[in-house]
C-alpha cells in the first residue's frame, strides 16, 4: 500500500535528517516502510552493510508514532551499535534511549518514560529480554493483548536468531517469546547484512507466515580484498608496524585475543614511537573508555583501533579506510561482516587478511562451542530444582562440577527450549522434556566445517576472494571482482616483505615486558572441600609470566625449547634472568632455592630451573606430578581438587623459593604447589611461569 502524501512528507523529512538534504528512500526501503505501516506486518531485510537498513525503522517509527502507535523496541547486539542508533534516532527527531550494562542508574527513569509514552524508541540487548524484571515491568506493559502494544519490534543483526547463523546467540531466541506475546497489530522488522539462504529461511519462519523478504546483492564494490599467508606470528606484527602508515585513512586491526591487542599496540609503538596514535579496544574496557575510543576513531584522531570482535556489528564510520585481520574468523560470513565496516562511503577501502597457522584450531573450536553436550545438559537438568526452590548459577556450579561460563550458556539453551526458566529468585526446571537433537546439531557441525573449508580456500587464494565470500552468502558473483589480490595477481601493491630490523625491535620490546601473575585469594569450595580466604602463610607472592597466551615473540622459541633445543633454552634463560632483577628489587625478596613444577610432560621447567640454579648457584628440587589433566569443562573447585591430588609434596625447602612452572591456564597448580612449599617451610614462594595459556 502506497504512503499517503502526509506520510510521504514525514518519510522524506526523516530520511533527509539522516542522510542529507537530497536523500530519498530507495525502492526496497520504501517497500519495507509501506509494509510496516500496516498492522501485524512481518518484514525481513537482507541487504549489504551501508544499504540503509536502520533508515527503514526510523522512518517507520516516525510514521507509526504519528498515527498514535506505541514505541519501537529495537533488539540490538552491541553497545557500540546502540550508541550509534540512539544518535541516529535523535537526528531523525525521535526520542530514543537504551538500557544496557553501562547506564544502570538510568534504568528506572527510562522504564517509567517508556511506560508513559515519553520515549519513541527503546534499544535493548537480547540478554535484557531474558531478565524477568524487565519482562514484568516493560514487556508485559507494552506487549500484552490489553495494551496499546509496541508500535514496532525491530530485530537487528537477525542472523543471530538462527543457530544456523555464524553468530548464534541463545538469548536472541528469546525474541520468539516476545513474538508469541506480541500484540497482534504490532509489526516486526528483522534486518541483517550477513544471512545465506538457509539462515534467511529460518529467520523468516520464526517471524511467521506471510513474512515479506527483501534481499539484495551483498557484494561491496568498494572493498579491495587481500590475503598474505606464511608470515610467522611475530612477522604479522612486523608487517602491520611497517605498513600501517601506508594504509588509507584510519581503520580497524582485528586480533583474536585481548592479549594480542595490547601486544600489537606495544609492538607498533616500539618502532614508531610511544605516542603513535593506536589503541587497544576490547570488551574488558569500561563503557566510558570504549565510547572515547570509538569517537576518537570516528573523528580520525587515531590511525587504528587494535580490536577484538567486541568492535564489530554496528560500529558506524562510513569513511573507515581499512580493516586488517591477524588470523581468520571461523566463517566467511562472520569475516565479511567485520570487513563490511570499511568503505561504506568510499570508492575504495583496503581489506587485508594476515593468515595464521593456528586458525584451524580456532575454527574447530567455534564449530562446536555453542553445541550442547547431551551428558552435561542432563546433569544440569538433574541439578535444577522445581519452581518452588529456584537456585543460583553459583550453586549449580558446585552441584555439577561444570564451569560457570559453561553453565550460563547451557541455561540459556535450556531456556530457549523451554526446559529451564529464570525468575527473580533464580533458575529452576520447568518439567518440560529436553531431548538432544543429534541430526540437527550434526548438520550444524557439518555446515560450520564447510565454512571453515571456504576460509581455507580464501587463505590459499584459490579464486576471486569476493566470489568466495559472496558464494558463502548464496549471492554468487557471475564474474571475478577485478579488485582483489587474486584478480590483480600480485599487482595490488601489498606483499609479504617484513623488515628484519622491525622484527628484532618488536621482539626485544615484547620480551622485556613480563606479565604479573596475581596469586589467587580464595579457596573454591565444592569438590575441593575447602572454602574461604587463602591465608597469607599459604599463599604465593605475585609472580611473573614470560609468555602470555599466544605470545608471538615466544612462539618459535617455546616450540624449540620444549623439544630440547639448547639455543631456545638459552633465550628463555636470558629472559628469566632479565625478569628476576627488577622483580627482586620490587618485591625485596631474594630466593634461596629454585624448584620446578612440570605440568605438561616436557622437561622444560626442570631445564630452565637447572640453568637458573647454575647461574645463581642455588639449590632446589622438583615436584612429582601424576600424569593427566582436569577435564576441559571442570570448574575451579574440580580443577583445584585435581591438582591437589596430582602434585606431591616437596621435601624441606629453605627460605624463599623461586617456583619455575612450564605451563598453566588457571593458576591453580601454582596455588597448590605454593601451599605445599609454604607448609614444608618456605618463607615465600615466587612463581615464574614460562607460558600462561588460555
Amino acid at each position: 500500500m502506497a504512503l499517503e502524501p502526509g506520510q510521504r512528507a514525514t518519510a522524506d523529512r526523516v530520511i533527509r535528517a539522516l542522510a542529507g538534504p537530497a536523500a530519498t528512500l530507495r525502492d526496497d526501503q520504501l517497500t519495507a516502510v509501506e509494509a510496516l505501516v500496516e498492522p501485524g506486518a512481518r518484514v525481513l531485510v537482507v541487504q549489504a552493510t551501508g544499504w540503509g537498513k536502520s533508515a527503514v525503522y526510523w522512518v517507520s517509527t516516525a510514521l507509526r508514532r504519528a498515527a498514535g502507535a506505541g514505541p519501537t523496541l529495537v533488539v540490538s547486539p552491541l553497545l557500540a551499535l546502540m550508541r550509534d542508533q540512539v544518535a541516529a534516532a535523535h537526528r531523525a527527531g525521535l526520542r530514543a534511549a537504551t538500557i544496557n550494562s553501562s547506564n544502570f542508574d538510568e534504568w528506572a527513569a527510562i522504564e517509567d518514560a517508556v511506560r508513559a509514552g515519553a520515549i519513541d524508541v527503546l534499544l535493548v540487548s537480547p540478554e535484557r529480554l531474558a531478565n524477568p524484571g524487565f519482562g514484568d515491568r516493560v514487556l508485559a506493559a507494552l506487549g500484552g493483548p490489553d495494551s496499546a502494544g509496541l508500535g514496532l519490534l525491530v530485530i537487528d543483526e537477525a542472523h543471530a536468531i538462527s543457530d544456523w547463523g555464524h553468530d548464534f546467540r541463545p538469548d536472541y531466541r528469546r525474541v520468539a517469546d516476545v513474538l508469541r506475546e506480541l500484540h497482534p497489530d504490532s509489526p516486526v522488522l528483522a534486518t541483517t547484512a550477513t544471512a545465506n539462504e538457509r539462515v534467511t529461511a529460518d529467520v523468516a519462519r520464526q517471524l511467521g507466515s506471510g513474512t515479506t523478504v527483501l534481499r539484495g546483492p551483498l557484494a561491496r564494490k568498494s572493498l579491495h580484498l587481500n590475503v598474505i599467508d606464511g608470515l610467522s606470528p611475530i612477522g604479522r606484527y612486523a608487517w602491520v608496524t611497517d605498513t600501517i602508515d601506508s594504509l588509507p585513512g584510519s581503520g580497524i586491526i582485528y586480533a583474536l585475543t585481548v592479549a594480542d591487542t595490547d601486544r600489537l599496540v606495544a609492538a607498533i609503538r616500539s618502532v614508531r614511537g610511544a605516542d603513535y596514535p593506536v589503541a587497544a579496544y576490547t570488551g574488558q574496557l569500561d563503557a566510558g573508555a570504549r565510547h572515547r575510543l570509538e569517537d576518537a576513531l570516528r573523528r580520525n584522531e587515531i590511525k587504528a583501533l587494535i580490536a577484538t570482535s567486541a568492535l564489530g556489528m554496528g560500529y558506524d564510520k562510513p569513511d573507515l579506510g581499512f580493516v586488517v585481520h591477524l588470523g581468520s574468523p571461523p566463517s566467511p560470513v562472520s569475516y565479511y561482516q567485520q570487513v563490511g565496516r570499511a568503505g561504506r562511503a568510499l570508492d575504495a577501502a583496503v581489506v587485508m587478511l594476515l593468515a595464521s597457522g593456528t586458525d584451524d584450531r580456532i575454527w574447530e573450536y567455534f564449530a562446536t562451542a555453542s553445541i550442547p553436550d547431551p551428558q552435561q545438559m542432563t546433569a544440569l537438568l538433574d541439578a535444577l530444582p522445581d519452581e518452588s526452590a529456584p537456585t543460583s548459577v553459583v550453586q549449580l556450579e558446585v552441584n555439577t562440577g561444570l564451569r560457570r561460563t559453561k553453565i550460563d550458556l547451557m541455561l540459556k539453551q535450556l531456556a530457549v527450549d523451554g526446559a529451564a526458566q529464570r525468575s527473580t529468585a533464580g533458575w529452576f526446571g520447568t518439567g518440560a522434556p529436553w531431548q538432544y537433537d543429534a541430526p540437527h546439531y550434526d548438520a550444524i557441525r557439518a555446515l560450520r566445517r564447510r565454512e571453515a573449508d571456504i576460509m581455507r580456500s580464501y587463505v590459499r587464494s584459490e579464486r576471486c576472494l569476493m566470489q568466495l565470500l559472496t558464494a558463502s552468502l548464496d549471492d554468487p558473483l557471475t564474474a571475478p571482482c577485478g579488485r582483489c589480490s587474486v584478480c590483480l595477481a600480485g599487482r595490488a601493491g601489498w606483499n609479504a616483505d617484513v623488515d628484519e630490523a622491525t622484527v628484532r625491535t618488536i621482539t626485544r620490546a615484547l620480551r622485556g615486558a613480563a606479565t604479573v601473575l596475581e596469586p589467587r585469594k580464595m579457596w573454591p569450595g565444592g569438590a575441593f572441600g575447602t572454602r574461604g580466604r587463602i591465608s597469607r602463610d599459604q599463599s604465593a607472592e605475585p609472580g611473573r609470566v614470560l609468555a602470555h597466551a599466544d605470545a608471538p615473540e615466544w612462539h618459535d622459541v617455546l616450540a624449540a625449547a620444549r623439544s630440547g633445543d639448547p639455543g631456545a633454552l638459552d633465550e628463555l634463560t636470558q629472559a628469566a634472568v632479565a625478569t628476576l632483577g627488577p622483580w627482586g628489587r620490587e618485591s625485596g625478596i631474594r630466593p634461596n632455592e629454585i624448584w620446578s613444577l612440570g605440568l605438561t610432560g616436557s622437561t622444560l621447567a626442570d631445564d630452565l630451573a637447572g640453568e637458573l640454579r647454575r647461574i645463581g648457584r642455588r639449590g632446589g628440587g622438583t615436584f612429582s606430578v601424576r600424569p593427566g589433566s582436569p577435564a576441559g569443562d571442570a570448574n575451579s573447585a574440580a580443577e583445584a581438587a585435581h591438582w591437589r591430588d596430582a602434585i606431591d609434596s616437596p621435601g624441606s625447602p629453605s627460605g624463599a623459593v623461586l617456583l619455575v612452572v612450564d605451563e598453566t591456564r588457571t593458576g591453580w597448580p601454582v596455588t597448590i604447589a605454593a601451599q605445599q612449599l609454604r607448609a614444608a617451610g618456605a618463607s615465600a614462594v615466587l612463581p615464574l611461569v614460562i607460558h600462561r595459556s588460555v
